[in-house]
């Protein structure tokens, strides 16, 4: 009897283990999983940017380049954006929270594709990425520096001064105002920026693969790493926040994380509203090159409601494995800890309510591997090392 037993307990188990063993069925996609699939690439060219004429001006990149590695700008001459924008960390760096001056109270956001995004920050409070490039440069956490000193940095380096007056005519002369001279700076960071494209990642090659009418088994990913794209576009629901080519909706989102410990609640997206509509750099204030109703018609209508207390942009995926830690506040060392959150979704937020569409996945640990083995296709070809020094 108790060799009937045992006998019977082993089967049992090896038919559940059987259960959880994936076969090549689990990597197949649905046709409604592939129409969802080929949205997400490629990326298309960036669209302009009508409140910056020099957006897409090479000039205007160049120097917009020189001034992002400088780190003369700030206030005490050793922070450039670069310290916390590291192309060698994805245009992010390694900590939890950003540290110029001080340590911020958010986790620096990675560069790629900011062209392709609508709002700027964690809770959206500049409208263009000339504008969002202002306020770090200012701000006493950040960078600190004064107009007057950014001024000096700039009049007291023949080529950044050639490079300024060939594309805005003279510097202006001491005593008069300086917003116009930081807007400028300002376009020619977005001009920079807007170059950092991300490019030919494996899932790109998959794509076009199948595009071209490759076997989806044999298009370059491996079978794990389809189980994990089948499982972002369907059962996981990922594609509800992280849409289109660049793999974000550009909106903002409560995903239930609870209070940090060492930080106060942050309302986000709450207060996000009212700063943006307020900015005298955005797109309806003076210093916009275009002031148009229908240029400027998502700040046109944007109002603040209760439902954005505690929301945040949700990021590209797009180099996601490179830009470890995660979330607005640094508070996931590793894709792993995201995935876990998002699988038990255990957490209620300190302010407003977590979004409703979002639902626990439960996801066993071969699930969790897939989806992160997925992930980590999304990081596209290296930069020109062009554009990775001051010019």
């Amino acid at each position: 009897m108790r060799w009937k037993l045992t006998t019977t307990a082993g089967v049992l188990a090896a038919f559940l283990a059987g259960c959880d063993r994936p076969s090549p069925q689990d990597a197949q996609l649905s046709g409604e999983e592939l129409s969802e699939v080929l949205k997400l690439s490629p990326l298309p060219t960036p669209p302009p940017s009508p409140t910056n004429t020099f957006a897409d001006d090479p000039g205007a990149a160049r120097l917009g380049q020189s001034l992002f590695y400088n780190a003369h700008l700030s206030s005490n001459g050793e922070i450039s954006c670069a310290t916390c924008h590291n192309p060698g960390h994805g245009f992010s760096d390694a900590k939890p929270l950003a540290e110029g001056l001080k340590t911020t109270r958010r986790h620096s956001q990675a560069l790629w594709n900011m062209a392709y995004q609508r709002w700027y920050f964690w809770d959206g409070r500049t409208d263009s990425l000339w504008a969002q490039s202002l306020q770090p440069l200012q701000s006493p956490d950040e960078m600190g520096a004064t107009p007057e000193h950014a001024l000096s940095v700039v009049a007291g380096d023949r080529t950044l001064k050639t490079a300024y007056e060939e594309l805005f005519g003279p510097l202006p002369p001491a005593g008069e105002p300086l917003d116009r001279f930081l807007t400028n700076l300002g376009k020619t960071f977005e001009a920079y920026q807007r170059q950092l494209i991300s490019t030919n990642s494996r899932f790109d090659q998959f794509v076009s693969r199948i595009r071209g009418g490759e076997p989806r088994e044999s298009a370059g990913l491996s079978e794990t790493e389809r189980r994990g794209l089948k499982l972002f576009v369907g059962r996981g629901r990922c594609i509800l926040c992280h849409s289109g080519p660049n793999l974000s909706d550009g909106e903002f989102h409560n995903i239930g994380l609870p209070k940090h410990p060492d930080l106060r609640r942050d309302s986000g997206r709450f207060e996000g509203v009212r700063l943006v509509k307020k900015d005298p750099f955005n797109g309806f204030g003076e210093f916009s090159d275009d002031r148009g109703p229908d240029t400027n018609i998502k700040l046109r209508y944007l109002i603040v409601k209760l439902n954005n207390m505690a929301e945040f942009k949700t990021p590209s995926l797009r180099h996601v494995a490179e830009t470890a830690p995660y979330m607005h506040d640094g508070r996931f060392a590793t894709l792993r800890d995201v995935i876990n959150h998002y699988s038990e979704l255990k957490d209620e937020p300190p302010l407003g309510h977590r979004e409703e569409t979002l639902l626990p996945l439960n996801l066993p640990k071969r699930e969790k591997d897939d989806l992160e083995a997925f992930l980590k296709t999304l990081t596209g070809e290296p930069l020109e090392e062009s554009l990775l020094e001051s010019p």
